[in-house]
């Protein structure tokens, strides 16, 4: 009897480190890979619930949205979410200054920007709406 306990154990370790490999996180995709659908080119955003006239951008990098009032600083992102449709980054950067950013997919051409953070020793928050203009001119 003392013999098959011990061949059990024997055989359950490896079954035992085969079921802990099968439960190892499923695969992931690109970070942050909705932004890839975003169409690099000018963009037309504009704050939501103003009738200030909007601002137009060439946006060849899409991830650049996440970081729009430190659009030129280092910036270290930790991803928050990450879903077919909407992403959430918060971000420090090395400058100072800090953010959190979600950005929401709603179709081709039509995006939705919410920030908030510090720049520039103050706080700062708006929500935007993106449209797709067209090609950059320069």
């Amino acid at each position: 009897m003392t013999n098959l306990r011990s061949a059990w154990k024997w055989l359950a370790v490896p079954a035992l480190a085969v079921g802990i490999a099968s439960v190892s996180a499923p695969a992931q995709g690109p970070e942050l890979a909705m932004l890839d659908k975003v169409q690099p080119g000018l963009w037309q955003l504009k704050e939501r619930g103003s009738s200030d006239a909007a601002d137009k951008v060439c946006v060849r990098d899409p991830r650049k949205l996440l970081q729009l009032r430190h659009k030129d600083a280092q910036c270290s992102r930790f991803v928050l979410s990450d879903t077919p449709d909407e992403v959430t980054v918060t971000y420090r950067c090395t400058a100072g200054g800090s953010g959190r950013t979600t950005i929401r997919y709603e179709g081709r051409g039509l995006i939705q920007i919410d920030s908030q953070g510090i720049a520039q020793n103050s706080p700062f928050a708006f929500a935007k709406e993106g449209r797709f203009m067209g090609t950059c001119s320069d």
